[in-house]
């Protein structure tokens, strides 16, 4: 049996959107001819929203390796809170411990954490590992260029440049590379066309049908969620990130919310958005980023915001609570909706609201028939009306299940997206 180990500084129980692909893929990977093992930072060193019970959901011989890293207090300090950075030092001295074993095959650095994917070229030279990277967002990205300053993130310049030197260095030895977007794909092999012959795969994250198992069994976790909606209203909820570059998805939705107002206000007026964790910042210090489009826009009588982040299943018990789904997204082309499945899996009502080039619309069309799907930009200056007559349908007609297409939600569960990771594993080895 071949070994892999998986760099994922965030891990159970700590709630962070890019473990989630490592957590969903373990129970499947010695079934596929492959040992993991992971090594994680200690969640004492992270400030991530903790959920104990995603524990349930690992192997329980998985193997994992903890390690420190800089407490935030002292890195606050110098501008530099990134758990990447503040760990770089303890992973270099760990996993140069285990790789002196000569037992591991493969390394595969899976997280948002890139800084840490640096250290790659490094364990090649010195022990002859190759290493794979998933890019589940863009490392060094332009997007924020043409921002107003105010718009981006601390120390911008600073870090936008120790990413582009990071991701350089990084990607001239690696060996595979798993992606959520063709996009970041295609960008890669734009920017360093070494990378053309390099093996590479287009993988979304799993549906993960026993994360469901664990939040049905749970009633009490299901009743804490009915009792945050007021049952006096309809409840439509988002749980997930929010950001400027949701501006527009979510500005078409309450724009059609708002002529709905105008137009048959005792049927609109018993509506409320919930949008839940949408900051990633530690808890009671995230910045509201939806809820000032709404005020904006004079809906925000309609429109709650938690910054705050939410334990994983209090995010699925939640999105069962609800009376309709809403899921925007990013105004850049390459984003993809890690939290798609679970919202599909709800069999809630659903309304998408994404750019024209995200593959999210692609799966939700296939797997998801009955949602309802908005494009950015759209096909014409009225598409807040087709918004308005949707929450309409919803809000007189109160659909309560949105099926989905079994057979074609099967090519996206969590084994067969374990398995393509395998395969271009394999590919990786063959090619060294």
């Amino acid at each position: 049996m071949k070994k892999v180990l998986i760099i994922s500084p965030y891990f159970p129980p700590s709630n962070a959107a890019d473990m989630q692909r490592v957590r969903m893929s373990l129970p499947y990977f010695s079934t596929l001819g492959w040992k993991a093992e992971v090594v994680c930072v200690d969640p004492a060193y992270s400030d991530m929203v903790k959920d104990e019970r995603l524990l349930l959901s690992l192997p329980d011989d998985q193997t994992v390796h903890k390690i420190r890293a800089v407490p935030l207090k002292w890195s606050r300090k110098i501008g530099f809170g990134s758990l990447g950075y503040r760990s770089l030092w303890f992973y270099l001295r760990a996993v140069n411990k285990i790789l002196q074993k000569g037992d591991v095959d493969l390394i595969y650095f899976s997280t948002t954490q890139f800084p840490v994917c640096v250290l790659g070229p490094y364990w090649l030279r010195k022990f002859g590992v190759p290493y794979v990277i998933d890019m589940q967002d863009p490392w060094y990205s332009d997007y924020y260029e043409d921002k107003p300053k105010a718009a981006r993130p601390p120390n911008y310049r600073i870090v936008y440049w120790l990413h582009r030197r990071m991701e350089a260095i990084t990607m001239k030895r690696v060996g595979g590379l798993v992606s959520v977007s063709q996009d970041y794909l295609t960008i890669l092999q734009q920017r360093y066309p070494e990378l053309e012959p390099v093996p590479s795969e287009v993988i979304t994250f799993g549906a993960f049908e026993k994360d469901f198992e664990i939040v049905q069994q749970n009633q009490q976790l299901l009743a804490a969620a009915r009792r945050r909606l007021d049952q006096r209203f309809l409840n439509y909820v988002y749980v997930g990130r929010g950001g400027a570059d949701m501006a527009q998805a979510v500005s078409l939705l309450f724009e059609g919310f708002r002529e709905g107002l105008l137009k048959n206000k005792a049927v609109f007026s018993k509506i409320r958005f919930h949008f839940l964790g949408t900051s990633y910042a530690p808890a009671g210090t995230g910045i509201p980023s939806i809820l000032p489009i709404a005020q904006k826009m004079g809906v925000s009588e309609f429109v709650s915001e938690q910054t705050d982040r939410l334990p994983y299943y209090e995010t699925i018990a939640m999105l069962l609570a609800s009376d309709g789904l809403i899921l925007p997204g990013s105004d850049s082309p390459g984003y993809t909706a890690s939290k798609l499945f679970p919202y599909i899996m709800a069999k809630k009502p659903l309304l998408a609201i994404f750019y024209k080039g995200s593959s999210t619309l692609s799966i939700l069309r296939q797997c998801s028939p009955c949602s309802h799907i908005f494009t950015l930009p759209g096909e014409s200056d009225d598409g807040f009306f087709e918004v308005y007559r949707i929450l309409e349908q919803w809000a007189t007609e109160k659909p309560t299940v949105n099926q989905y297409d079994e057979k074609s939600f099967s090519i996206f569960s969590a084994p067969a997206m374990a398995n393509r990771q395998v395969l271009l594993f394999n590919r990786v080895l063959d090619n060294q």
